[in-house]
């Protein structure tokens, strides 16, 4: 299967709640069904040993350029220089994500919920270049070699996530299925353009559908095939704010 054709064997449609449907998922107690897909263990065990091999060298090679980054933000705005925040991790289990700082502490959202918009008064003059380049999300590749994300993977989402000011349970009652895998640094919502602000429940419903076709379909060629898809997204339609 190609790019293309990953891209476009995915429908939204499945995932719309019916009017008269009342989701019963909550926050606090999510729920991943027993009968949902099992990927193979080969491929899973490849999938461990890549994200650790490339988490691992990417951190060393890449450390130079990391503590360069470091001294911007410090030079720039008071404050830490890595953000920590509470996201969704495997298993539906609280998992602490690193990123570079990106915006004034007087002014983070800890929780993740407020989304960032469009020239967001929030954001460092740093900040707005590393978000535009997605070099704040970097520091993720130690959450990679820890074992709490993956490089592939679905969307790592911040808990009590909104979409048009709806929760993402609510709008989506199978949305906790995407957490039977580690979350990734990039996926095939993002290969396929899927980034910024959810004010619609159209777009998140895009992309839980991306992340649940993911998540059934799984296989350490579809990984490749992400990886190879998003570096080509990034470099031709790359919007990150």
């Amino acid at each position: 299967m190609s790019i293309t054709e990953l891209n476009n064997s995915i429908s939204t449609e499945s995932f719309r709640p019916s009017r008269r449907q009342q989701p019963s998922l909550k926050i606090q107690t999510p729920v991943i069904h027993s009968d949902a897909p099992q990927a193979p263990l080969l491929d899973l065990v490849l999938k461990r040993a890549f994200d650790i091999v490339s988490s691992l060298s990417a951190l060393l090679v890449l450390a130079p350029f990391l503590l360069f980054v470091a001294l911007l933000i410090k030079i720039d705005s008071p404050g830490p220089v890595l953000f920590k925040q509470t996201r969704w991790g495997k298993n539906c289990k609280a998992i602490k994500v690193y990123k570079f700082r990106s915006m004034r502490t007087d002014l983070c959202d800890v929780s993740g919920v407020a989304q960032t918009v469009m020239n967001d008064p929030r954001i460092t003059r740093i900040g707005a270049i590393l978000r535009r380049t997605n070099v704040d999300e970097l520091p993720q590749l130690l959450n990679v070699l820890l074992g709490h994300m993956s490089v592939v993977g679905p969307r790592c989402h911040a808990i009590g996530m909104r979409a048009g000011g709806v929760l993402y349970e609510e709008l989506v009652p199978e949305y906790h299925q995407r957490h039977a895998m580690r979350p990734g640094m990039t996926g095939l919502a993002q290969m396929r353009g899927l980034r910024g602000p959810t004010d619609r429940p159209a777009k998140a419903r895009a992309r839980i559908a991306s992340d649940l076709y993911y998540v059934g379909n799984f296989s350490i060629l579809m990984d490749m095939r992400i990886i190879f898809g998003t570096v080509v997204s990034e470099l031709t339609r790359g919007k990150g704010f």
